[in-house]
């Protein structure tokens, strides 16, 4: 590997650790853009796979007291009876356009989120609500590896506060995304290379992510809330930026 691919790995698993490490999720969205302008997909994407349940393991010893167990097993549930259906999906639905849609969406609700100034205690639905949530969370996981952005959106306008947000942004990634890795290993997707690339990334993972709680234990709920909304639009800008040039 040449220096500058070394210093481009490192910097990306410092950069999705960090993210990891402050908002609960987030790896890929740092992360991935700037492995892949040294690494194809087929070894960036498990890597941030890898990488992701590294950094999530790293800070729940930190964080586990503080999360409300819960409320978060109705994602867990729904998210893991998902995923098996959003990978069997992908033989028969186009990616490009989920992610489309899901990038507007991000777009649309962040922002009203944003520009909302009172706070919102949606109670709507209870558990089972959350549970529906989460499995819809795991098929778009387990599609295009979007497990992350609906439960979000549905934890900020329950009115939670940032530990309880945290515990079910964490936990449900770390579940759907460990599963996922899971699942690509023994269908063969997983090349041998990408263990030496996540060996070479461990060190930038686990500093990122012990930085990153650093961070988040320093914030109250509402500078919490708005880091959380501010990665989401990016999230939804990167994928329509994506989407539309693929298309």
């Amino acid at each position: 590997m040449e220096t500058l691919t070394y210093a481009l790995l490192l910097f990306g698993a410092l950069a999705g650790g960090f993210v990891s490490g402050l908002a609960g999720f987030g790896t890929a969205l740092m992360a991935l853009g700037i492995w892949l302008y040294v690494l194809p997909p087929s070894l960036a994407v498990p890597l941030v796979l890898i990488c992701s349940v590294i950094a999530q393991t790293s800070t729940l010893p930190s964080m586990w007291k503080s999360f409300d167990l819960s409320l978060v097993w109705p994602f867990l549930i729904g998210g893991l009876i998902g995923v098996p259906l959003g990978t069997m999906l992908i033989a028969s639905a186009d990616p490009k356009v989920f992610k489309l849609s899901v990038g507007v969406l991000i777009l649309i609700f962040s922002t009203a989120l944003y520009l909302n100034k009172r706070p919102l205690t949606v109670t709507f639905g209870g558990r089972i609500a959350d549970g529906a949530i989460g499995f819809a969370g795991g098929i778009l996981g387990g599609l295009a590896g979007l497990s992350g952005p609906l439960p979000i959106l549905w934890a900020n306008i329950r009115g939670w506060n940032k530990h309880e947000r945290r515990g079910i942004f964490q936990l449900f990634n770390f579940t759907v995304l460990a599963t996922a890795l899971v699942l690509q290993t023994a269908s063969g997707l997983v090349e041998f290379k990408v263990v030496w690339l996540a060996l070479v990334a461990f060190p930038g993972t686990l500093i990122g992510a012990w930085a990153g709680a650093r961070v988040y234990h320093a914030l109250n709920d509402k500078h919490f809330g708005d880091v959380v909304l501010g990665l989401l639009f990016l999230s939804g800008l990167t994928l329509v930026w994506n989407s539309l040039a693929a298309l």
